[in-house]
């Protein structure tokens, strides 16, 4: 069976650095990861009977501490697990990205956004409960948990030692190289990119901006997990209301004309115009910006979801599914609104060299500048609160890959060269830097899926078990009193 996997495995990674370029839309191609994302997230939400329907209210009860127990154990809160992992996802792919998807795939790509995002709070569940099943406390108390551990420890517990730790090597090292570029230099890059019109000094000496910035971010990941999460838990839910708010402000303004947008969006999903490159190009280009948006099935988030202090590891798994509701149907579908409404997409349009440049945060700072002409401001502040949320929790995803691999002991090690690729991003594009680390996050789903298909039982038992405990009462009786 070991030979079978990994005959599977490399034929997997051959086809991974290939596009699946249909021609239906110029200059735009899916990966075949994409695709793999996209059958792995389908696959999950039937194999588990539409769980993210089934305890969308119970996850919230979760969420919200109503089912504590004097059992629970971790390091960190359900909620502070969830507002870190979303510091990671909810950053300027829900600006940016979404505008850019639009203008090439038209309103109907928010369709099909939607649906990927609907199928993606399966595969969260998925990622969460494996690494709750299967993390481990080192001696010094921290939790070691994730694609690491539910691929290695998973795995060799049905017969696939090697295989398991083959994948659980690769994964480390594709959430290390990720974390360094994508979470790290291109949020940084884009930040001052958004700052240098207003804030000219930085033109000649970026070299300040690299300096204020790692030391800030220096300051909260030295500090360790707890000060990461408790930074996440503020900055999340305020940048994420202020965001909201000014967006569904623009989308009141245009309120008369909100109907028509949801024909619109409709209509072109299964009927778009033929600039948009037909119906399947319009859905591949909607689950294209989901994935990359609320990382489904890239495994990132499964490392902060098992610190998380919960007795039941499935109650972890339910608290993830909220993940890309918040940042797919909720963040991205506003800003597709927002984006619509204003007019802004049309590519024979005022903005037509915008969107030919893939100026997708100009796109969105032009549609709030056409409703108020402050409100780029606003978006700017935001845009700076989205990449810091999104640096400070792949460094912990990082720290604990480099860990799995080094040892506790190079771990402050990693931090010193997470603030230095920091200071790297003001002085250089590191344009080659960010191509290879795309490529590796990407990479993450690769061995992520494979462990998830073949530990999909172990999810199946745990769930079974809880949910017979929640249908008698028992996990009433369990819960603390307040």
């Amino acid at each position: 069976m070991n030979t079978l996997f990994e005959h599977i495995i490399g034929f997997l990674a051959a086809f991974f650095f290939f596009d699946l370029s249909f021609g239906m839309l110029e200059n735009t191609s899916l990966p075949f990861i994409v695709v793999w994302l996209i059958i792995g997230a389908i696959y999950l939400t039937f194999r588990f009977g539409f769980i993210n329907v089934r305890v969308f209210r119970h996850a919230f009860d979760i969420l919200i501490g109503k089912y504590k127990t004097p059992q629970d154990k971790g390091e960190i809160s359900s909620f502070q697990s969830l507002t870190t992992a979303l510091s990671a996802t909810v950053g300027l792919g829900n600006i940016a990205g979404v505008a850019i998807a639009i203008s090439v795939g038209g309103p109907g790509a928010t369709f099909w956004m939607i649906v990927a995002g609907f199928f993606g709070m399966s595969v969260k569940f998925s990622e969460a409960t494996l690494a709750q099943i299967y993390r481990q406390t080192r001696p010094d108390g921290k939790i070691m948990g994730g694609g690491m551990q539910y691929l290695s420890k998973g795995l060799e517990a049905k017969g696939y030692l090697k295989l398991g730790k083959v994948l659980a090597i690769a994964f480390a090292i594709f959430t290390i190289g990720g974390s360094l570029g994508a979470g790290n230099v291109f949020q940084a890059s884009q930040v001052m990119g958004a700052l240098t019109p207003y804030v000219p000094t930085l033109q000649t000496n970026p070299i300040i901006f690299g300096l204020v910035l790692g030391g800030i971010i220096g300051f909260v990941i030295i500090g360790g997990l707890k000060r990461i999460a408790t930074t996440a838990a503020k900055i999340v839910p305020f940048m994420a209301i202020v965001y909201l708010t000014i967006s569904l402000w623009i989308i009141g303004v245009h309120a008369s004309e909100i109907p028509n947008a949801v024909m619109l969006i409709v209509s072109e999903a299964f009927n778009p115009t033929a600039a948009t490159g037909g119906a399947i190009g319009v859905i591949l280009v909607g689950f294209q910006r989901a994935v990359f948006s609320s990382e489904a099935g890239i495994g990132s988030a499964a490392i902060v979801h098992a610190t998380a202090t919960v007795k039941y590891p499935v109650r972890q798994g339910f608290v993830a599914l909220y993940e890309p509701f918040i940042d797919t149907i909720v963040i991205c579908t506003i800003t597709a609104l927002v984006i619509i409404l204003t007019g802004v997409y049309d590519p024979n349009g005022a903005y037509q060299e915008l969107i030919a440049a893939n100026q997708g945060a100009a796109l969105t700072s032009a549609a709030h500048a056409s409703v108020v002409w402050w409100f780029p401001w606003v978006l700017n502040v935001v845009i700076v609160l989205f990449a810091f949320s999104t640096m400070i929790a792949w460094s912990y995803y990082g720290e604990r890959s480099w860990t799995y691999l080094f040892g506790e002991r190079y771990t402050l090690l990693y931090k010193l060269i997470f603030i230095g690729f920091t200071i790297l991003a003001s002085l250089t594009s590191a344009k080659i830097l960010l191509d290879f680390s795309d490529l590796l996050l990407l990479a993450m789903a690769l061995p992520n899926l494979i462990g998830i298909y073949i530990l999909r039982g172990d999810i199946a038992k745990e769930l079974k078990s809880y949910m017979a405990k929640l249908k008698s009462g028992e996990l009433e009786k369990e819960r603390i009193k307040e």
